[in-house]
């Protein structure tokens, strides 16, 4: 995965998540918090949603998904073909609320921003394996239309 810096876009779609922090934690959360197309802009993705509302089929839409804990190699597809994407840390401030990263904050987890690259709908899915005890692998879905 490429990393770059999205400290902008991480403050603003981490508002309102919230985390524990703790050293090493295993993965506890993966999940589609947004999906971007031109068509439809950002597209907040509610727990236990199965499809989006929008129609995003089109060009150039984007997945982010959040993972809270320390995973080994996300598997990322769409409709079983693999897709690439960047991220970036995700931190939290002693009271839990999570954020982008700083000198002052600890390291809870990864923002995932994964770009379709022209494919236009389908199931996507996301799932990785903790690098520590208890070694338990988490995913989430989301049928993207």
């Amino acid at each position: 995965m490429k990393k770059r810096g999205f400290a902008a876009l991480i403050a603003l779609i981490l508002l309102t998540q919230t985390a524990v922090a703790a050293s090493a934690p295993p993965l506890t959360q993966v999940k589609v918090l947004k999906v971007e197309s031109p068509g439809c802009g950002f597209e907040d993705i509610a727990e236990g949603q199965e499809q989006t509302r929008c129609n995003h089929s089109g060009p150039s839409i984007k997945v982010y998904v959040l993972e809270v804990g320390y995973g080994r190699q996300p598997r990322v597809a769409l409709d079983g073909f693999e897709v690439d994407g960047t991220r970036s840390k995700v931190c939290a401030f002693a009271n839990g609320n999570l954020t982008d990263c700083s000198e002052r904050t600890k390291v809870v987890g990864y923002l995932y921003v994964f770009d379709l690259a022209g494919k236009q709908e389908g199931t996507f899915t996301f799932s990785n394996t903790s690098i520590n005890a208890p070694g338990n692998t988490m995913s989430t879905q989301l049928y993207i239309k």
